[in-house]
């Protein structure tokens, strides 16, 4: 293998790595994996959000979202509860746990990305993006169902 090929799937390796590292760093700080934090940020900057409006807002699906607040909800950080107008809307909440625990807990690992991403020059985005797109597709994952979410293959949910 060429030291280029080398560098390469090192640097993916590398970033692999970060994501695992980052997700276990804050499940043992928060007990939370990644998903359930954006999950729990996004109810707090929404009003009254429904569990659809919750999906979109973290471009995750119905179905993701639903599993992530079984678990939110059986560990007392968030409530569900159909809506009083119309009753096929369910609202969810954050419990005060849930409060606490969205503030004190660290950001997750895609907004200090998204942060340094979008302080580089346009073109040099451009560049990262359709290099990541051909590794993508190189690895045959240009089909692969994925959010905008940096997590580790572990304790998705």
């Amino acid at each position: 293998m060429s030291d280029l090929q080398d560098h390469v799937l090192v640097s993916l390796r590398r970033i692999i790595r970060a994501t695992d590292l980052y997700s276990r760093k804050l499940g043992k700080r928060t007990g939370l994996t990644t998903p359930q934090l954006v999950v729990i940020q996004a109810i707090g900057a929404l009003r009254d959000p429904t569990v659809s409006d919750v999906a979109k807002a973290v471009s995750l699906s119905l179905a993701t979202v639903t599993t992530i607040l079984n678990r939110l909800e059986a560990n007392g950080l968030v409530h569900r509860e159909r809506s009083a107008v119309d009753r096929r809307r369910v609202i969810v909440t954050l419990t005060e746990k849930g409060e606490e625990l969205g503030a004190s807990a660290p950001k997750p690992l895609q907004d200090s990305f998204v942060d340094r991403f979008v302080r580089l020059e346009s073109w040099e985005q451009h560049q990262i993006v359709a290099a990541l797109e051909r590794v993508a597709t190189m690895m045959d994952a240009e089909e692969l169902d994925a959010a905008p979410i940096l997590l580790s293959g572990e304790n998705v949910f």
